[in-house]
């Protein structure tokens, strides 16, 4: 690979006058840096970014790191997180798996916006503990080097049991998502909650995944343990359409025998026949506000966690 130590040596001038000209410093007349610019053309010289990096200590790229690419679920969030930083002179990556992790202590990025259960706690704050800069989408961490932004779970899944109550059920399912997620995990204890206000609902948990597979699956266990109609709230739409996608080759009818909600909102769910009942919120906000925190965390600016509200959208059957 051509170096700029190559590029001096046909040039007959010294490393930093080549340095200095390849970055347009005026220290270096027009001539010498018109005919260093043609050497490193004709020897065909590629920059090293890493070394530019590391002296200027900055990448402008912000790396987000999601768990998989799976479903319907992130194309509006990370399509909010690029708009927000390309109009301020940021790239933005995308990451998932734990050889990706390296990115942060290696400096390939200026910070990260984090969605992902495979990066521990731990790991974020050993990160954290050495300057790097830190969103996070899926948990709670108090420390100066690291925003919050999350979902108001606890408000979303309160809205969905109340709306299955209200419909006069009085046997309701939940079906969660890992084990390891945050937003499973809080919506489910939210769920937990509104159950216990109320004795005289019969309250049933089924582990799940997020994905329709999951779906599906519950389907196939509350369609025959069955005897009156229930309601049944999906901590996600992924495994709600799956729910439908199930239940549309068996007697019981979707919005008569079963009323299903879900969480996200996502496009696909618009379609579903009958509507689906869902929790809403701006996945575009919550991409951008995340970058923007993150940006802001990186200017050194104070700045307080932030949460992104919620609402309930209800399906024809409602």
């Amino acid at each position: 690979m051509v170096s700029i130590k190559d590029i001096a040596k046909k040039a007959g001038v010294s490393i930093s006058t080549v340095s200095y000209a390849l970055n347009g410093n005026p220290k270096v007349t027009e001539e010498t840096t018109a005919r260093i610019l043609a050497i490193a053309k004709e020897l065909n010289y590629i920059p090293n970014a890493a070394a530019r990096n590391l002296k200027k200590q900055e990448t402008k790229i912000i790396g987000v790191f999601l768990t998989n690419y799976s479903g319907a679920f992130y194309g509006e969030l990370l399509q909010g997180m690029q708009e927000f930083l390309s109009e301020r002179g940021y790239d933005l990556i995308v990451c998932s798996g734990k050889r990706s992790h390296r990115m942060l202590p290696e400096r390939m990025i200026d910070g990260a916006i984090v969605l992902d259960e495979t990066f521990t706690s731990e790991e974020l704050l050993s990160h954290a503990d050495r300057g790097h800069k830190l969103v996070v989408l899926d948990r709670e961490i108090p420390h100066p080097n690291i925003n919050q932004v999350l979902l108001d779970n606890k408000a979303g899944a309160s809205l969905a049991m109340e709306h299955l109550i209200e419909k006069g059920h009085r046997t309701i399912y939940a079906v969660s998502g890992p084990s390891g997620s945050y937003d499973s995990n809080q919506r489910l204890k939210a769920a937990r909650q509104v159950a216990d206000r109320h004795p005289d609902i019969r309250f049933i948990e089924i582990s799940g995944n997020f994905n329709k597979n999951a779906g599906e699956k519950a389907a196939m266990q509350i369609s025959a343990e069955m005897t009156e109609p229930v309601g049944v709230f999906c901590l996600n739409d992924e495994m709600a359409i799956g729910m439908y996608n199930y239940l549309s080759g068996t007697p019981h009818a979707v919005g008569k025998d079963i009323d299903i909600i879900g969480f996200d909102n996502i496009e696909v769910s618009q379609y579903a026949s009958p509507r689906l009942s869902t929790i809403d919120y701006s996945k575009h906000k919550w991409g951008a506000l995340a970058a923007e925190q993150l940006l802001k965390l990186i200017a050194s600016e104070p700045i307080d966690h932030e949460r992104i509200y919620v609402s309930l959208v209800k399906g024809d059957s409602a």
